[in-house]
């Protein structure tokens, strides 16, 4: 089965204006484009353009008793998104069932588990840079650069920053907020301003800076200063897995995720922030810059493949199938042109800024255009 499917960028105020459509040849809506949704998720179901009498790719899904096990999206932010981590599946499937126990809607503000699914996620830098706040880095790395600023309004955060063993503690004690966190974020933004472009400048603080233009006060201001600033060149890499702590700050980016709602705030946004149950699925520990490496399946062939069967992101080069590749995709794929042209299954031609729907085991692309594949169950190496 070989369907076309569009459709209709989601209009988040932190969404650019234009990049998703400068990437695919669309004509720009004129307010914020942030996602453009690729898949069945009900939030935003991909449209039949043809192939199948059902409207969109979840009806005709459903039709068949089936369900995708992952999303794939094109992510554009001008602005940073809120922090974040997701849950796995067993404490998705607790939290679920504790708030349907409790009465609390789907649609309550204050619900955290819309599904009982976890939420990995894959982000693939397009744009130079793409920035991402991922995961907490060594405590001894934070204090290092809290000291270059010579603040005694950040003492009382570096004497509780005895080691990485302190997040579990700290974490909380900064995302609850109140007076003394007022204080120490303000003396965070004043050192980031003092310091820039000088000697002991570094990505940390330029990110205190871009954070603290969109949210001056907000608490996350200060847990930026505990992770890593990434930044990533179009075709690098990061693999979000389940507790880990993240924003994306901006850039445009390919995003493939497994098919979940369920997001636990820390701070860097107006909706609801539950710290117990985020600290419940945080996972407050240092990790190195989460960045995840592809395997060259053929030349110019990359696919990316994490270590949970939901997804897997398969990048085809311009010119790389020139001659023609076949993905083993064991599965439900969904295929979009960044560039150029590509024919699948010999049959559907996909122009720039197109996508497809395909359930066969294997996937053939022909032709001298890039394209970008999300598949479930991705094969072993």
């Amino acid at each position: 089965m070989l369907l076309r499917i569009e459709n209709t960028p989601r209009p988040y105020a932190w969404g650019a204006t234009t990049a998703i459509a400068d990437l695919l040849g669309t004509t720009p809506s004129g307010g914020p484009e942030a996602e453009l949704w690729l898949g069945d998720h009900p939030g935003s179901p991909a449209r039949i353009v043809e192939g199948a009498p059902e409207p969109d790719l979840a009806a005709h899904l459903r039709a068949r008793g089936q369900k995708l096990s992952f999303l794939l999206k094109v992510l554009a932010a001008a602005e940073p998104l809120s922090l974040q981590a997701h849950p796995t599946i067993e404490q998705a499937r607790d939290g679920f069932a504790r708030e349907n126990a409790a009465g609390i809607a789907l649609d309550d503000p204050k619900r955290n588990y819309k599904d009982e699914l976890h939420k990995p996620e894959l982000i693939y830098a397009l744009s130079d840079p793409f920035i991402a706040l991922a995961g907490f880095r060594p405590v001894d790395d934070s204090v290092a650069d809290l000291r270059s600023a010579a603040s005694a309004q950040l003492e009382p955060l570096v004497a509780r920053l005895t080691g990485d063993a302190a997040l579990a503690d700290v974490v909380p004690w900064l995302i609850a907020g109140g007076a003394e966190i007022a204080v120490i974020v303000d003396a965070l933004i004043d050192a980031a301003r003092r310091l820039e472009h000088g000697a002991l400048d570094s990505d940390s603080w330029t990110s205190v800076r871009r954070l603290a233009s969109h949210y001056p006060g907000d608490p996350g201001v200060a847990l930026s200063m505990l992770m890593h600033t990434v930044v990533l060149r179009p075709g690098e890499a990061l693999y979000l897995p389940t507790g880990n702590i993240h924003s994306y700050q901006q850039g445009l980016a390919i995003e493939v995720m497994a098919a979940s709602d369920n997001v636990l705030r820390g701070g860097l946004t107006p909706k609801h922030v539950d710290v117990p149950e985020l600290m419940a699925v945080l996972d407050a520990r240092p990790v190195p810059e989460p960045r995840i490496d592809p395997v060259e399946v053929a030349p110019g062939v990359r696919r990316f493949s994490p270590d949970v069967v939901d997804f897997a992101l398969t990048v085809v080069e311009a010119g790389a199938a020139a001659d023609g590749v076949t993905l083993d995709a064991r599965g439900p794929a969904i295929a979009l042109c960044l560039e150029g042209s590509a024919t699948l299954q010999g049959s559907l031609v996909l122009e720039r800024g197109q996508a497809a729907y395909c359930d066969d085991d294997a996937l053939s692309i022909r032709g001298t255009g890039r394209v970008v594949v999300a598949t479930g169950r991705h094969p072993e190496h």
